[in-house]
């Protein structure tokens, strides 16, 4: 599969160079004392953001990543070249952790955002530094400091406004489809999405907004089953959080209730975003029927009734994603 969003990597930056301890000798200056230069720094080992990428595929076959070691100091006070840094190119949303200790040490979300993540090691001083009136010849300098080795974990969160919670099978690759120009798989069968789907919604005035589809969530996906926790830390990004559930759902109520609990038990701090519900497959009910599910709704969520294939309610869907996203509608709102 192209989508990647998990890579474990071993990262080493590079030692830094020995001292020199030279002493100066020439024809006429048999004793012109030390002039050993400085070793160079190590290579660093950095990240930085990179929109154009929107998966860690490019990073599947890399186990490895080796900055350079820094060079030794010359004579002549001459200091020994620095060690190429390694740069590591990530999607915007990547978390970096310590694979050991599972601590973050950075999460980049910005384009061209760089993170130093393991510094090279400084280069030993030359002899020069180390002369004094009671040692004016000394014969040693400083060995260069050794680089950081250590394996890290590097996490995409996908980055985008609204996310589609629901089960599997609730419709959501099919809006995502209809109100967007990604061509998610679509299927009659339970989790037919495997990774998540990224699309952007056209809106008034040239406006758009991100819209990301996440594989279907099923109760206990906070303890791993199904797709969970594989996929729930993909919702941690997204602004706003789009439950959907189908009209032929046996109680909606309770189908909400038990996507909140997971959730919940996976993050309390999700149940802090702007949600909407969307009720879909609206197209098998007539308006009488309509009108006494509405009745049976969740009351603490801004609700709409949606039909991706009939293209019904989308315009309102729109207008309300908006209005959470940026709280007003646009200036030119009237159609």
């Amino acid at each position: 599969m192209n989508f990647i969003d998990h890579i474990r990597i071993e990262c080493r930056s590079g030692k830094g160079g020995k001292g020199s301890s030279h002493l100066r000798r020439e024809k006429y200056m048999p004793k012109g004392g030390p002039d050993g230069g400085d070793g160079g720094r190590g290579g660093h080992v950095i990240v930085r953001g990179n929109a154009q990428l929107w998966t860690l595929l490019h990073l599947r076959y890399t186990k490895h990543v080796i900055a350079e070691d820094g060079q030794v100091g010359y004579s002549n006070q001459s200091s020994g070249a620095s060690g190429a840094d390694q740069i590591i190119e990530l999607p915007l949303g990547t978390v970096v952790k310590d694979a050991e200790t599972g601590e973050v040490l950075c999460e980049v979300t910005k384009e061209k955002e760089e993170y130093i993540l393991f510094p090279g090691g400084r280069g030993g001083q030359g002899n020069q530094h180390f002369k004094s009136a009671t040692n004016q010849t000394p014969r040693f300098a400083q060995p260069g400091e050794p680089g950081i080795e250590k394996w890290v974990v590097m996490e995409l969160k996908v980055l985008a406004d609204v996310g589609l919670v629901g089960f599997p099978n609730a419709g959501k690759s099919t809006l995502l489809s209809v109100i967007t120009a990604a061509k998610p798989k679509i299927a009659d069968y339970a989790f037919t999405t495997l990774v998540p789907n990224l699309g952007i919604v056209s809106y008034r005035d040239h406006k758009s907004f991100v819209m990301a589809d996440i594989p279907g969530i099923i109760e206990g996906a906070h303890e791993g089953k199904g797709l969970g926790l594989r996929f729930l830390r993909h919702i941690e990004r997204n602004s706003v959080l789009l439950f959907m559930i189908p009209a032929d759902s046996v109680d909606v109520k309770k189908d909400y209730q038990v996507l909140l609990n997971e959730l919940e038990q996976y993050s309390p701090e999700l149940l802090d975003k702007d949600r909407v519900l969307a009720i879909t497959k609206c197209d098998m009910l007539d308006e009488v029927m309509m009108k006494q599910l509405e009745k049976e709704l969740p009351k603490k969520v801004d609700h709409v009734m949606i039909s991706s294939v009939a293209q019904t309610g989308l315009g309102d869907l729109k207008d309300l994603l908006w209005k959470k996203l940026h709280g007003s509608f646009p200036a030119d709102s009237v159609d």
